[in-house]
């Protein structure tokens, strides 16, 4: 009986270790993405459109670099809770390329028709198991496989506790 409490103990201890308990991914996360860092970085455009990077990783920590137009410049460290992580990654996962990178950039056969002067936003998702992988999506872009992209990408830090560091966003960008 004792023997049996010391291996439970000593399982329960080891589950605690891992990102997730031990069990499958979180709910609201995918399998390839669970333990990854996630870069997400904001392109310049014709205007006042806040240009920054901010890196999220699955120990809760982050780091935003204003750059231009936000209402902080320089490094900034953060912490993030386990669901803003899980919200932040899983708004991001449906565009996650299966492999390598994938870029939406005027001109390119994903994106033949554009607007022009606009953001853009890069994302990389690096240290899962499936490797690094990384998504460039310029949003003037009108794709046709993928009309919720803009939307999805531009909203994503949102779910993020950095709005103070990026300041107010002009109407439309």
């Amino acid at each position: 009986m004792i023997r049996l409490t010391i291996v439970a103990g000593a399982a329960l201890a080891l589950a605690a270790c891992t990102p997730n308990g031990g069990g499958a991914a979180s709910a609201g996360s995918d399998a390839a993405t669970a333990g990854e860092t996630i870069r997400l970085e904001t392109g310049r455009c014709f205007g006042a459109c806040p240009v920054y990077s901010v890196t999220v990783r699955p120990d809760g920590t982050g780091t935003f670099v204003g750059q231009q137009f936000t209402a902080v410049t320089g490094s900034r460290d953060f912490t993030l809770t386990p669901a803003q992580y899980r919200a932040f990654a899983a708004r991001l996962a449906p565009y996650r390329p299966t492999e390598g990178e994938q870029r939406y950039a005027p001109g390119s056969p994903l994106c033949p028709t554009y607007a022009t002067d606009m953001s853009s936003i890069d994302v990389s998702w690096s240290g899962g198991a499936g490797g690094t992988r990384n998504l460039y999506f310029y949003l003037g872009c009108v794709s046709e496989d993928r009309p919720d992209a803009r939307t999805a990408l531009r909203t994503a830090p949102e779910l993020l506790p950095i709005a103070a560091f990026i300041g107010e966003r002009p109407v439309g960008r």
